[in-house]
């Protein structure tokens, strides 16, 4: 049996520049997840006053690779997750669920394009 290394040596080097070629794709598509998040968990959210969609924003890492969306209204976790005395309105988790599936698309996509 006789394997052909050219293959494999080329792959090898398609993976060693895989990593920075795809950075830039993925916060492109972190960025657009984190801001379709806030979108849609603002309009999700139960509106009495408006202060906790008003609230609602995202921080993106420091390396752009990642994002955390929500609400900075104190009463916020309260509302998503409810309490003894009062029912959940989840708003933010639909928001995720909703977008997730788009945003890990969207980083596949990014890896088979960087390699």
């Amino acid at each position: 049996m006789t394997i052909d290394m050219s293959q494999v040596n080329a792959l090898a080097v398609d993976l060693s520049g895989a990593g920075e070629r795809v950075k830039p794709l993925v916060r492109v598509a972190t960025i657009k997840a984190g801001t379709d998040i806030v979108a849609d968990g603002k309009i999700m959210a139960p509106v009495d006053t408006g202060n906790l969609a008003g609230s609602i924003g995202m921080d993106l890492d420091g390396d752009g690779l990642g994002v955390t969306a929500g609400p900075t209204a104190e009463y916020g976790e309260y509302v998503e997750r409810g309490t003894s005395k009062m029912a959940a309105q989840p708003y933010m988790a639909p928001a995720f669920d909703r977008n997730a599936p788009l945003w890990e698309r969207a980083v596949q996509a990014a890896g088979a394009e960087a390699i």
